[in-house]
């Protein structure tokens, strides 16, 4: 589906359907053909919407499909210990670094909130100044 945003939400311009062959139950199994649906499920909504699309949200479901919480922790030196979006980048890569097994790869890594120096339920830690009861502050990402 090809939507385009509206004061009261999405307004659907084009749709584009084509068979799931490659897939077996929710798994990849034949990479080409996968390829070759959804190339034609999008070359059908183009031409309904007659637009050229440049980017696609992508759902994947399935039994191989798993979530897992992590967190990271950063210190935050800068003089005017103010958090600045390289430290919310460097806490995400933090969080990131997790154990998975060879035939596993992080695919995507959601925010949850973030936590500075134990003050919870913070979604954008960017602009804050901790308290300034230590050198350095400690700050850390729910994922």
């Amino acid at each position: 589906m090809v939507g385009e945003p509206t004061e009261r939400g999405l307004n659907i311009i084009g749709v584009g359907e084509a068979p799931s062959e490659g897939l077996r139950r929710g798994v990849v199994v034949n990479m080409e053909k996968t390829v070759r649906g959804i190339t034609h499920a999008v070359d059908a909504a183009q031409r309904m919407c007659g637009h050229k699309l440049e980017a696609a949200y992508v759902g994947m479901a399935g039994t191989h499909v798993l979530s897992q919480n992590s967190h990271g922790v950063i210190a935050v030196a800068r003089s005017d210990r103010e958090i600045g979006h390289e430290d919310v980048t460097r806490v995400i890569d933090a969080a990131r670094a997790v154990s998975v097994p060879n035939d596993r790869e992080i695919i995507h890594v959601v925010p949850r909130g973030y936590v500075v120096d134990g003050q919870e339920g913070v979604k954008d830690a960017v602009g804050m100044s901790p308290p300034s009861r230590t050198s350095s502050s400690a700050f850390t990402r729910r994922a």
